[in-house]
């Protein structure tokens, strides 16, 4: 109706229509158009007119458009590449894991249980959310699942050197914990602000991978320090319960063995 009202207003005028700022054709109205549709008259010839009318339909390509084939390619190149990405993930995990064992043995047993229950709470969080992940959040949740690791390295070595200065099992967890806190507090501040800044301007450095990157990190950064200093600090004291209610000087030896403490 509007180009109705148009165009019977301005019975006489010319009519440009352009493309890409450069005017293809620019006929006079002779009557109002009301059907939607109109015709242009010319001395053109008959390529001239069939190019007119290809220009119109099919904007600037100089030929028409023909469906030759049409065919869904899955993203076999991007699953392979998560694919290869879970399957290194899984290998560096199980070298972490075999390092804990053999240098804290049984803290280090303790710690790869907290950092199973660390795992199963970040995958209860991604389908939550929900979190795709990318190879970028893949990349984000191996990095958390170090500095996972890393907090539970900060108490252990505290630990050991409250052991060697002669404290009992359960007063060296306290102070273990105690001391590490500090250190563990600062460098997962540290990294969630780095989280925040690029989620929030993630969107400026070009495509969202970086946000997903920085969510994923960040959930798991998150997640560790709970796992950290909740869940490993009660697997300790129940071990210390179970199996060393009472200090006994004879199984000090024992106990120094077990924890990994060298004279």
């Amino acid at each position: 109706k509007i180009f109705a009202d148009w165009t019977s207003n301005n019975i006489g005028k010319y009519l440009a229509i352009t493309l890409d700022k450069k005017v293809i054709s620019a006929p006079v109205i002779q009557s109002a158009i009301t059907q939607g549709s109109g015709r242009i008259t010319g001395n053109f010839t008959l390529k001239e007119a069939q190019n007119l009318v290809i220009v119109l339909k099919y904007g600037a390509l100089p030929v028409a458009l023909e469906v030759a084939e049409i065919r869904s390619v899955g993203p076999t190149l991007g699953q392979d590449s998560i694919h290869k990405s879970v399957l290194a993930g899984a290998i560096g995990l199980s070298f972490v894991v075999l390092f804990m064992l053999i240098y804290y043995r049984l803290p280090g047993l303790l710690a790869d249980m907290a950092l199973v229950i660390y795992s199963l709470i970040v995958f209860a969080l991604f389908k939550l959310i929900p979190v795709t992940l990318t190879l970028a959040g893949i990349a984000g949740f191996i990095l958390s699942i170090g500095m996972a690791v890393d907090a539970n390295i900060l108490i252990f070595e505290r630990m050991k050197e409250e052991m060697r200065a002669g404290k009992t099992l359960g007063a060296a967890v306290e102070a273990g914990f105690a001391r590490a806190w500090n250190s563990i507090r600062d460098s997962n501040a540290s990294t969630l602000i780095t989280c925040i800044i690029l989620y929030a301007f993630g969107s400026y450095f070009g495509t969202s991978v970086i946000r997903g990157f920085a969510l994923t990190l960040a959930i798991g950064v998150v997640c560790s320090m709970f796992t950290a200093i909740t869940v490993t600090r009660t697997f300790l004291r129940a071990t210390q319960t179970l199996m060393f209610p009472h200090p006994d000087p004879e199984q000090e030896p024992r106990l120094r063995r077990l924890f990994g403490v060298l004279e």
